[in-house]
């Protein structure tokens, strides 16, 4: 059977899922990891949950369906798990040589951005620009897949400093970097996009009630 660590790894090669208007229900990765990825015209379960029940509960051809609030809280209470934010997934091939800006990695696993990114991620290192102007986490997240998180304080917005963590996040890869990015955060979109990363779809994780 197919894995969604394959999966991803093909789409990040350039072999999305088919446009077939079929979705696609794959076992959890993880403990942790679970949720719904919507492709172009393919959409991807990973959960524990009857495959058999999931197509029972989706209209053939409606590509809205799984990600509508009427399956989100079928999978909640199917999962005992909470429908997390509808993400954006965007997606970036690693860039060669040193970052483009000053960076300082935060190796002191007690600080609470590392602790924090711990939570959903494996394999985190944080870098900070500046005095704490802005942030870079980078983790193994869903799937085994190398994600990237950016935040910049307040008062350095609207500088370019976010597209600028973004592209470094590129620099400092192993490989392939997926962001997921709230889409009413205007702001964050314009940066990843400008960074060189490429819309892939969209996703909601389900998550532990204790996150």
């Amino acid at each position: 059977m197919e894995t969604l660590a394959d999966l991803l790894s093909d789409a990040a090669a350039g072999r999305p899922p088919a446009p077939d208007c079929s979705v696609t229900v794959l076992p959890q990765p993880s403990e942790r990891d679970a949720g719904i990825i919507a492709f172009t015209a393919h959409t991807v379960v990973f959960a524990d949950v009857d495959p058999a029940w999931v197509h029972a509960r989706l209209p053939a051809g409606d590509l809205s369906a799984p990600l509508l609030p009427a399956f989100l809280t079928a999978m909640e209470a199917a999962t005992g798990r909470r429908a997390g934010n509808l993400d954006l997934l965007a997606l970036a091939a690693p860039l060669p040589g040193p970052p483009p800006l000053p960076l300082e990695e935060l190796t002191g696993g007690d600080h609470p951005r590392v602790a924090r990114a711990r939570r959903y991620r494996d394999a985190v290192r944080v870098w900070v620009a500046g005095d704490e102007a802005g942030l870079i986490t980078l983790g193994q997240g869903v799937g085994g897949r190398w994600e990237v998180a950016v935040e910049v304080e307040p008062g350095h917005r609207g500088r370019g400093l976010g597209r600028a963590l973004a592209t470094a996040a590129r620099h400092l890869a192993p490989g392939p970097l997926w962001a997921q990015i709230a889409p009413g955060n205007a702001a964050s979109v314009r940066a990843f996009l400008a960074a060189g990363y490429l819309p892939m779809g969209a996703e909601s994780l389900l998550v532990l009630d204790d996150d």
